[in-house]
């Protein structure tokens, strides 16, 4: 295997293990696709049908980047806000989820700038790793995503989740494309190191 510092691949467990609830289902879509032409004129109806349609997904992008549950209810609050204000804008380019999400993860690294978020890796990085012999003691990988620092986190899930290149992450992130790199790079590793290596394979 090449060295995990020469190269920024995904992590192939993410989309199964992960993503269940961004996994739009149909019934859904096409209840927020229903309501978009009165959600232009601001019908609260078809608001609040936009609003169950995606609250749980949208809290979910929202929770894989923000630390805690309350800074990520109010990025759920912050997105719709922001989407039914900005409804306009949507050109039907591809789906109106995409474009949502888009809104939630935007949000929610506005949310880590806010409150001033450091870096926290060399205090996390001296953990312990799991023991291999015991099964009951591996750590799963939500456990090991919340060990990592914030930004590292927001780094991890924006790529090889919400699929964004490290150029969109540095501009996201008011960062340069070297820092989103390096960043992922760290995060891999100890991701391989917490979880093993086969796990992430």
């Amino acid at each position: 295997m090449p060295p995990i510092c020469n190269q920024n691949p995904k992590l192939d467990i993410f989309p199964d293990v992960l993503t269940g609830t961004l996994r739009m289902d149909a019934y859904r879509l096409a209840d927020a696709e229903a309501v978009l032409p009165r959600l232009r004129t601001g019908d609260p109806e078809a608001q609040e049908a936009l609003f169950r349609a995606f609250e749980a997904p949208v809290y979910s992008v929202a929770r894989r980047i923000c630390r805690t549950t309350e800074d990520a209810e109010d990025v759920v609050q912050d997105t719709f806000i922001e989407v039914f204000r900005s409804i306009g804008q949507f050109r039907g380019q591809g789906s109106i989820w995409g474009w949502v999400r888009t809104v939630a993860s935007s949000k929610a690294l506005m949310r880590l700038r806010r409150n001033k978020y450091r870096d926290t890796d060399d205090l996390v990085d001296d953990v312990a790793p799991m023991k291999r012999e015991d099964p009951a003691l591996r750590m799963d990988l939500e456990a090991a995503l919340e060990r990592l620092s914030e930004t590292s986190r927001a780094v991890v899930w924006l790529h090889d989740v919400e699929g964004y290149t490290h150029e969109e992450i540095a501009g996201m992130m008011d960062r340069t494309v070297s820092f989103s790199k390096s960043q992922l790079a760290r995060a891999h590793a100890r991701l391989r190191k917490w979880l093993g290596e086969e796990a992430i394979a």
